[in-house]
């Protein structure tokens, strides 16, 4: 082999020649390493600071500038990673992590994911690998029975689902495919008139997903809700805002229902929205990538009561399934319309099971081509605990939420601002119930950096309906094995 510049010795050029990067005996001892790690993380997770305290820039100073050009021994990088990269994380599996909607994991999708990578299938379509498409079709449909969804939402039905990466791609998705419909109509000179809709509470990726749509930003509408609402989205609000748009000559075309909003759980009536929606042929998909994941117990399953009028619905497990990131399921009731807005036929994937259309191509799904074998993971997680222990899974964090919001309702200083629906108790500091907002602000500003600075527990705030409160998000994680 020849040398790679004048200053390779000898022995640099046989070493390099020799270079496997996935020789199985290898690999065997570096896995082994690897999950001791990863088991001693979890069993010590309690013993770091939950909210990493390094400075901005830290990795930096203690990192070489350049990449190594001989190979460094796997010993030496998992001290690095012990003495260099824990301390720059903030530690969301640990059971003080009470700050945002949870990541969740478990043995099972752990080994599932492991399986993932093992194959490094690409499925763009069903040709490249037939498993990967079809055991996805199988366990959205799975889902699609334990959320009790209709059939028009499931591939043994009329409907279908795929996995997404994020939520933020799936309402993407929806938007791209009932943007298109709208324009066959309209023409796509008509795209400034088109008007989507929402609450004031629904996350900030949807603002972001209409922009990416082409929707003019004057047109998105973003409907205040309120405090005695339980910041919910009121129909009658909506209504008015739709006619005012139709007075004025634009087009409604899409409106995103939440099923457990990110400030504070709220859960918009499906089943009015839907009848909106219908009334002026607007496309209703249903976000509930947190709240979602609880109607699989029956009674949760009421927040999701109207969805058969919805045209697309999507949820994360990875927020409370007990699946790694990333994992967004997405259910639609016409998949053609999706495939039709979103599909690519370049002469490289063609093939006779895609032509005559009878199979499922999810690179039509979605936003890109390429796509991981991701259902590995739900499958294991299905089948290793089984929807009873799922749902025991969810009660518990929602018991234990019960208990701590009968806490802060036990002490006269503190209140709960919205009513707990799901694991999420949103409450304050406010001793003098006759103050001025401003200063039962600053004192839960206080509070909150008080209780952050610890490093022994992670809380966040939000802000909705003008107040500011605190959040308390409880979530399972390390503790699983009590699913036993």
């Amino acid at each position: 082999m020849g040398s790679l510049d004048s200053n390779n010795s000898p022995q640099t050029q046989f070493n390099v020649a020799k270079f496997n990067p996935l020789d199985p005996e290898e690999f065997r001892t570096q896995a082994h390493q690897m999950v001791d790690f990863i088991a001693d993380y979890y069993k010590n997770i309690e013993s770091y600071p939950v909210l990493s305290q390094v400075e901005p820039g830290y990795l930096r100073t203690r990192l070489p500038e350049n990449a190594p050009f001989l190979p460094e021994s796997f010993d030496a990088i998992m001290k690095d990673v012990q003495n260099h990269i824990v301390p720059g994380m903030t530690h969301w599996l640990s059971p003080n992590f009470f700050a945002f909607f949870p990541a969740t994991v478990s043995s099972a999708a752990f080994v599932g994911e492991m399986l993932c990578n093992c194959f490094n299938t690409v499925g763009f379509n069903w040709l490249a690998s037939p498993a990967v498409t079809e055991l996805e079709m199988i366990v959205m449909d799975w889902l699609a029975a334990m959320l009790k969804l209709p059939k028009a939402f499931m591939f043994s039905g009329t409907g279908g689902g795929v996995l997404q990466g994020t939520t933020s791609e799936a309402i993407l998705c929806a938007l791209i495919a009932a943007r298109d419909r709208k324009l066959e109509d309209l023409g796509v000179h008509n795209i400034g008139k088109l008007v989507v809709y929402s609450s004031d509470q629904t996350h900030s990726s949807y603002a972001k997903a209409c922009k990416l749509a082409g929707i003019f930003p004057c047109n998105i509408r973003a409907v205040p809700t309120s405090v005695e609402s339980e910041f919910a989205l009121s129909p009658l609000v909506l209504r008015r805002a739709i006619e005012a748009d139709v007075a004025a000559g634009l087009v409604p075309l899409f409106l995103c229902a939440t099923v457990g909003t990110t400030s504070t759980t709220a859960v918009d009536p499906v089943s009015q929205l839907a009848e909106l929606a219908d009334e002026f042929d607007i496309w209703l998909h249903v976000d509930a990538a947190y709240g979602g994941s609880a109607c699989i117990c029956p009674e949760f399953r009421q927040y999701l009561d109207g969805i058969e009028g919805a045209n697309s619905l999507s949820l994360s497990p990875h927020k409370w399934l007990l699946s790694y990131l990333d994992c967004c399921c997405m259910w639609v009731r016409e998949p053609n319309v999706l495939v039709k807005a979103l599909s690519t036929n370049p002469e490289y994937l063609r093939n006779k099971r895609s032509e005559y259309d009878s199979v499922v191509d999810y690179k039509d799904w979605q936003i890109g081509t390429g796509r991981k074998f991701k259902s590995l993971r739900l499958w294991l997680v299905m089948r290793s605990y089984g929807v009873a222990n799922l749902q025991s899974h969810i009660r518990s964090d929602v018991r234990m939420a019960e208990m701590f919001e009968g806490f802060v309702k036990s002490d006269p200083k503190f209140e709960v601002v919205v009513p707990k629906r799901f694991s999420l108790v949103c409450f304050r500091f406010n001793p003098d119930k006759e103050s001025e907002p401003a200063y039962a602000e600053l004192l839960n500003k206080k509070l909150l950096d008080s209780v952050n600075s610890t490093g022994r527990v992670y809380m966040t705030h939000t802000v909705a309906g003008g107040i500011y409160m605190l959040s308390y998000m409880y979530l399972f994680e390390i503790r699983l094995p009590a699913l036993g």
